[in-house]
């Protein structure tokens, strides 16, 4: 399958070169000194089992290598629109662009440029870092849970699945995507509102009990906006999330992107993860203060980065 990687920094190099490793046809759109590095040296990428060095063309124009079955749609949330009309002319005649962006807003943005037949969505379920230009480190996950926006259990939905397993990076295709979008959000709004607001690792963060409470009742939050909304998902659902997460940030350095932005100086991709939430909340008249105080923290120190 041809497939491009629509912003290839750490989540979607990761998914690109391990779709690469498992025999696909794969081209990556980036930018800056991260493409220069990836033309000049090529993709390193360090983890278990080791370090692998890859070469995957790449291109700050995503025509350059088109057409294209399938785009890995990985750019911030705030470039949504701006990267998607870059791809006009870019999808061959089945091609599909999946989001594997933060929020649960993307889609039908996205289905403002394409038609929704050719949109999908996806989460990035990964721990994963660009540390230099072309260096990529992998510290914890590492799947894809998608599915079509209406729920069909379709054939291109099946092949993709498999392709995903041939590469090792299935978690699941869901017939039910406004769930699992919402239940990533819910973790998104506990870790990178606190980790990029408290400057820690999520172990550091999680280790401190004023930051564990915290994490958990933006959870809490979450779950009641999500609910609203039509996810099926409970108040279990943030107690089972924060479980696995103290036990993966135990055995791995764990950084959210929000972080990894924070201290890089780059803009903050809050508005897609707290303001997703508070404008759901909205509709429904639903109660979130610690949301939108994290939204309110998050958005000064996005004007005031440096």
């Amino acid at each position: 399958m041809k497939i491009l990687v629509m912003g290839a920094g750490a989540i979607g190099a990761y998914f690109g070169a391990k779709l690469k490793l498992a025999g696909e046809d794969v081209y990556f759109c980036a930018r800056g000194p991260h493409l220069r590095a990836l033309r000049e040296r090529g993709l390193t990428m360090r983890g278990s089992p080791g370090q692998t060095e890859l070469r995957i063309p790449s291109s700050d124009d995503p025509s350059e290598f088109a057409p294209y079955d399938l785009v890995l749609f990985c750019v911030k949330s705030y470039d949504t629109i701006a990267a998607a009309r870059q791809l006009a002319g870019c999808l061959g005649p089945e091609g599909v662009v999946m989001t594997l962006q933060n929020g649960v807003e993307n889609e039908d943005a996205l289905c403002t440029v394409f038609p929704r037949s050719a949109v999908m969505g996806g989460n990035a379920r990964v721990g994963a870092e660009i540390v230099a230009p072309g260096t990529l480190v992998h510290s914890a996950y590492g799947y894809i849970e998608f599915g079509e926006l209406d729920g069909a259990e379709t054939p291109r939905a099946i092949r993709l699945a498999e392709m995903f397993r041939r590469a090792g990076i299935l978690g699941q295709m869901t017939r039910d995507l406004r769930t699992i979008r919402w239940i990533k959000l819910m973790g998104n709004n506990g870790t990178n509102c606190v980790c990029a607001l408290g400057r820690c690792s999520l172990r550091e963060a999680l280790a401190d009990p004023d930051g564990y409470w915290l994490a958990r009742e933006l959870m809490l939050e979450t779950v009641v906006v999500g609910r609203a909304e039509g996810a099926k998902m409970t108040a279990e659902d943030a107690d089972k999330a924060m479980a696995r997460l103290v036990q993966i940030s135990a055995a791995d350095e764990i950084r959210p992107s929000t972080l990894q932005d924070v201290e890089r100086g780059k803009p903050l991709e809050y508005d897609a993860i707290t303001g997703a939430i508070i404008r759901a909340a909205d509709r429904h008249r639903i109660s979130v203060p610690l949301t939108r105080a994290m939204h309110a923290l998050l958005r000064l120190q996005d004007r005031n980065r440096s």
